[in-house]
């Protein structure tokens, strides 16, 4: 058997390796590595994948956040809510532009932002309201989009995890994540369902205004050389980061397919077990053959149930199976975002996801062999 990875990259690699290396190698002989053919058709190809007008290409997914934060022109002092369980980038770009932070509970079936903790926590002072589509599952954007316009608020899709992914709306109208809200900002770290070989982000909106904002933030303020109209930063997409994640792009839907089929093979093994539940996928991705994207796996989680789940991480280790805790610290506990306000009754589910869920091996490049060997190694471990 092949060694089990968290994230197979080598092995995707070998099925786009002839156009991967024969764009950086025109990349190369042209020196055009910065905003150069590549960023532009990429641009292109995004927005068209995704039905949204505007991509602007950037340096990472943080710098994604806190662009499309700075475009929307939010002062210091005002809140912004979000998730207390995801990664810190989501918060901390809130902290760098001197707003407020306001963490709420997730919904303890998809781990995704509880619309009834966001209408609970918005003041007078609330802004804007981050959902986080997280592990690849869109939060609930009907609930969350009405929300945002009975209180006149902005909506930032942290749409990082979630790339591919289709949102069905209650009546039953299908967008893909990522142009649901005012804004939204995705990552292409190179473990992400649309990964480079390198940093890169990128930002997405419909909003015609936003977009040219955006555009002269991503670079220093300049629509014009030396001409810097608003305060921006040094955010920028370089070609050869383009060329791989152009590679990748037609083949999207396919790599994200290959994660359901592996997502749905690992939930058929461990189901049925009392100590183990399965991440909650849509009735109709139940099948092999579902093609509603729904749900995209960037991470496949389990919850223990046992309080065996520290061991479980261990016994996994010691067989050569990778796994990670994602997330082992709710951020309303982080020292940097600690805060009187927060009350640890707010945070019941968040408070037992960190002590319960694993999430195992999930790529393009799963094999049944391997599945076989990890669901068999941990429902061993569990039943013994």
């Amino acid at each position: 058997m092949k060694k089990i990875q968290m994230v197979d990259l080598k092995g995707q690699y070998q099925g786009i390796k002839e156009q991967v290396n024969t764009s950086i190698a025109q990349i190369l002989d042209s020196s055009a590595y910065i905003n150069g053919p590549e960023v532009h058709a990429l641009q292109k190809e995004m927005e068209d994948y995704l039905g949204v007008k505007h991509m602007i290409p950037c340096a990472n997914g943080t710098d994604a956040l806190q662009i499309a934060m700075m475009g929307l022109g939010l002062e210091r002092g005002d809140e912004v809510i979000t998730a207390d369980f995801t990664f810190a980038a989501t918060v901390e770009v809130i902290a760098l532009l001197q707003l407020t932070p306001v963490l709420v509970d997730v919904e303890p079936d998809t781990f995704n932002i509880d619309p009834k903790a966001i209408e609970k926590a918005i003041t007078p002072r609330t802004k804007a309201i981050v959902p986080v589509h997280l592990f690849g599952q869109c939060a609930n954007m009907d609930v969350i989009l009405e929300i945002a316009k009975k209180h006149n608020l902005y909506v930032i899709e942290d749409n990082a995890q979630a790339i591919g992914a289709s949102y069905i709306g209650a009546d039953g109208t299908k967008q893909k994540a990522g142009t649901l809200g005012h804004v939204s900002a995705t990552s292409f770290f190179p473990s992400k369902n649309l990964g480079c070989y390198g940093d890169g982000g990128a930002i997405f909106t419909n909003d015609d205004a936003l977009a040219h904002t955006l555009r002269g933030i991503v670079n220093h303020g300049m629509y014009e050389r030396y001409h810097h109209d608003v305060v921006g930063v040094n955010s920028r997409l370089d070609s050869i980061q383009a060329a791989v994640l152009r590679a990748k792009l037609p083949h999207l839907d396919a790599y994200n397919q290959k994660r359901r089929t592996a997502a749905l093979k690992y939930s058929m093994a461990l189901g049925n077990h009392n100590d183990i539940v399965t991440p909650k996928m849509p009735i109709c991705c139940a099948s092999e053959t579902c093609v509603c994207d729904s749900h995209v796996f960037h991470q496949y989680t389990l919850q223990i149930k046992s309080g065996k789940r520290d061991a479980l991480v261990q016994h996994l280790n010691e067989k050569d199976i990778p796994c990670g805790v994602y997330y082992p610290i709710p951020l309303h506990l982080q020292k940097a975002y600690t805060d009187t306000r927060y009350k640890e009754e707010d945070f019941p589910v968040t408070n037992q996801l960190v002590q319960e869920v694993i999430s195992l091996p999930m790529h393009t490049e799963l094999g049944d062999e391997q599945i076989t060997f990890i669901t068999t190694t941990i429902l061993e471990f569990l039943n013994r």
